[in-house]
């Protein structure tokens, strides 16, 4: 997401109050100092140890850590403005922090440590609810045909702008759709520059708020410009391959405790196989735990809601994503990723293909047992969900990163444990 940094916000004690500087330096005191001081019991500095010193170093790179990831997190990504992905992020960081202590055999109080990373999740919290209003992004809107469609998102406070005056009213920045602006707005819009308010075209702000890409005017230069870098796809390849071998011993005994319930609840194969289009449009076999009664001469359609196919096991496994564990094979055969867009069957593909521009570009990366679209948009069901969902995609490969794609990662936790999109 576009960051904005407050730009309304131009008095001293707004800035100082909401500057991220101010929030570390007093999120520090709390989480920080203030645990340290009391599990010392506030003695002499000479009679501290340097257990006790070492966790204060590591407990503040732990906060740090933890409050610039978060506040990354917020400004970087559509939906990041979610008190969800707080608490695992610190989990995270702070458990790196102590399990570092057992592996370099560093001499640190743990206690102080773990007391401070609740102490950071309590806080971070507090300053989550009482901040969020003052991070919406306040924007004022040129009234034209393209815009109206950031007008009705709740996601931001955009407010309309009909005429090229702003009454004194403070804004973070102002958006036009730059091509059909008239020269009496470009005059306006100059001044407001000159003002140092930001100025900003319709279509960027539209995909850093929604996390989608417009394709219904795609051109073929907007398509080349959407390409992964050759260095992502390497590493994350190896990336894939590491969380794979490591979470074997996790998600192995899942798959075979899954696999008894499913055969004892229904007759059939207790794994399905299809054909499904991977990258470059070619079509691989992709496995499945299945959820479904069994039946080999079912025609292909989507899954509905409440589907009668589903089985009782299949309703659980379906909403944890258990049943697509077995696609872990996938990964290790190089024919999917663990974060890209979901590969379709081949009848889809050609409908859609069809009826979508530019639909098969998705295929330009490696399909993933999640995704961007999986965690925004959820199931798609018909054509017009399956156009929203693949500007989604769209998003995804142009915003493609490590960090991205472990934002979608703490996201897909999310979709697990509410069953988001899950059908």
């Amino acid at each position: 997401m576009k960051n904005f940094s407050q730009r309304r916000f131009h008095k001293l004690h707004e800035q100082i109050l909401l500057s991220r500087t101010f929030s570390l330096m007093l999120g520090w005191c709390i989480a920080v100092a203030l645990p340290f001081a009391i599990h010392i019991g506030f003695r002499d500095i000479n009679y501290i140890d340097n257990g006790q010193f070492n966790a204060l170093w590591l407990s503040s790179i732990a906060f740090v850590l933890s409050h610039t990831w978060c506040n990354s997190l917020t400004a970087s990504y559509p939906g990041g403005r979610s008190a969800f992905l707080i608490a695992p992020q610190i989990f995270f960081v702070y458990l790196c922090v102590i399990l570092g202590t057992f592996l370099f055999q560093i001499n640190a109080s743990r206690l102080i440590i773990i007391t401070s990373g609740l102490i950071t999740l309590v806080w971070l919290y507090i300053e989550y609810i009482f901040t969020y209003k003052y991070r919406i992004p306040k924007l004022a809107v040129v009234v034209q045909p393209n815009t109206q469609e950031l007008l009705a998102l709740n996601t931001i406070d955009a407010r309309p702008l009909s005429i090229p005056i702003l009454n004194e009213k403070r804004y973070d920045a102002i958006v036009a759709d730059f091509a059909t602006i008239t020269p009496e707005w470009q005059r306006f819009l100059t001044q407001c520059a000159l003002q140092r308010t930001p100025i900003y075209n319709a279509n960027q702000i539209f995909e850093s708020v929604t996390g989608r890409v417009r394709i219904r005017n795609m051109s073929e230069n907007n398509i080349g410009a959407l390409l992964p870098s050759v260095f992502y796809e390497r590493v994350k390849i190896c990336l894939d391959w590491l969380i794979v071998i490591l979470t074997l011993p996790i998600t192995i005994p899942i798959v075979l405790l899954t696999a008894i319930l499913v055969k004892l609840e229904s007759p059939g194969p207790v794994f399905y196989t299809q054909t499904r289009i991977g990258q470059g449009n070619k079509p691989f076999t992709i496995y499945k735990i299945r959820s479904m009664r069994f039946d080999r001469a079912a025609p292909e359609k989507f899954a509905g809601e409440d589907d009668p196919r589903i089985t009782r096991v299949g309703k659980i496994i379906r909403k944890l994503r258990i049943d697509e564990l077995p696609q872990f094979l996938n990964i290790i055969k190089g024919d999917m990723s663990l974060i890209g867009p979901r590969p379709e069957q081949p009848s889809f593909v050609e409908e859609f293909d069809k009826q979508i521009p530019f639909y098969s570009y998705r295929h330009v990366v490696k399909p993933g047992i999640t995704g961007w679209a999986q965690v925004r948009h959820g199931y798609a069901a018909n054509s017009d969900e399956t156009k929203v969902k693949i500007e989604h995609d769209f998003y995804y490969i142009k915003n493609c990163s490590i960090s991205f794609d472990f934002y979608i990662i703490l996201l897909t936790i999310r979709t697990m444990l509410t069953g988001f999109g899950a059908r």
